[in-house]
């Protein structure tokens, strides 16, 4: 997929969507925050294009949780289903 810049067709609804789902989880009050997401847009079925991501936590934790949700996807038996 690439390092290309966040692509601009998403950027607007990403970042509204952002707060939104902020918001839902933690409150109107900024500040200290109680529950992280992340927010991950790519192009189906293509290899083109960018994996476009916005989150409210800090980079480093962000990495650490990848990383650990791989390793739960890797160690998983294929599973067929839809969220």
């Amino acid at each position: 997929m690439g390092d290309a810049p966040v692509e601009g067709q998403y950027r607007d609804q990403m970042n509204s969507m952002a707060q939104y789902i902020d918001r839902f989880f933690n409150g109107p009050a900024a500040g200290e925050r109680k529950t992280g997401f992340v927010l991950l847009v790519f192009p189906l079925g293509e290899h083109a294009g960018r994996c476009n991501y916005i989150s409210n936590g800090r980079r480093e934790d962000v990495v650490v949780m990848l990383k650990e949700q791989l390793a739960r996807f890797q160690g998983s038996p294929d599973v067929s289903g839809h969220a």
